[in-house]
């Protein structure tokens, strides 16, 4: 996985690239989590993202849980086709912010 990020204002933009798995779940959290904690409204770009595991999305729902807490938004945009299939198995499109 790597990453890229660009901010606008309040709005930090993470652009993820590759896989999301196991081994990198806790260097996703370092990259998006202190975004969060600033008060940023994070759009995470997943166009670039080929697999996510279990442990992905669980980053996923952890970020959009810890913005909810302190006011604020995780909204993912651009989900690749693989990335989407996951996240509609779990039902998660009713939860997570998607545009």
């Amino acid at each position: 996985m790597s990453y890229k990020i660009t901010e606008e204002g309040n709005v930090a933009t993470v652009h993820l690239d590759g896989e999301i798995d196991m081994d990198v779940t806790e260097k996703a959290k370092e990259v998006i989590m202190p975004l969060i904690e600033a008060g940023k409204e994070v759009h995470l770009n997943l166009k670039e993202v080929q697999y996510m595991d279990s442990s992905g999305i669980s980053v996923l729902i952890e970020s959009h849980q810890k913005a909810a807490e302190l006011g604020t938004k995780v909204i993912l945009k651009e989900i690749s086709k693989s990335v989407l299939k996951v996240i509609m198995m779990a039902k998660l499109e009713q939860i997570l912010i998607i545009e």
